[in-house]
């Protein structure tokens, strides 16, 4: 009789490291989420807009350099939407010499789909040439730097049309809420 007892002291101690273990292993796991969860809202990725920007109306003020984006405490230092709704940054209008294309569409106009309807996963490449589903697209050199953390070889990013740029488009990352804008380059 005592040696099963002694068997069941050894046993409930493998059970306590077990679960000390385990509660470790949770509050790490709780403290590494944290921050990605605080991003966005009801942690999970942001809310994708369900249409592009308006066009800008008036008088709009000159691109200024080295702008910064952030417009509340957490937000990116990139143009991004806030709430599926605002687009921030998205605000120089249809003469900003940043998106300013020679030859509009030379390599015709996309028709793949545009809007949170249509969610397309990268495929590969890199900011000066990027594709997915057999579409290639180019990052306006203005906007390289907004896109340094893109995965380039499985974001989802939403197309979207830029009201105010002629030639261009808008390329959401639906993981970041960040966008930039792209230049269709044909398939």
């Amino acid at each position: 009789m005592k040696p099963m007892m002694g068997n069941s002291l050894i046993l409930c101690g493998h059970q306590e490291e077990s679960m000390k273990f385990m509660q470790i292993a949770f509050a790490a796991l709780l403290v590494f989420a944290a921050p990605a969860f605080a991003q966005h809202p009801k942690g999970g990725h942001p809310v994708a807009p369900s249409h592009g920007p308006a066009p800008v109306h008036g008088t709009p003020p000159a691109p200024a350099p080295n702008r910064n984006y952030v417009d509340q405490p957490g937000h990116p230092n990139a143009p991004h939407v806030d709430n599926g709704r605002k687009w921030v940054g998205h605000d120089t209008g249809p003469n900003d010499p940043n998106y300013h294309l020679d030859n509009p569409w030379a390599h015709g106009k996309f028709t793949g789909g545009f809007g949170r309807g249509h969610v397309w996963r990268l495929a590969g490449g890199g900011p000066s040439r990027f594709w997915f589903n057999g579409w290639y697209w180019s990052v306006a050199a203005a906007d390289l730097a907004f896109c340094s953390d893109w995965l380039w070889d499985s974001d989802q990013i939403i197309i979207y049309d830029d009201p105010d740029h002629i030639g261009w488009y808008l390329a959401y990352n639906a993981r970041l809420g960040t966008y930039v804008h792209v230049e269709y380059l044909g398939m």
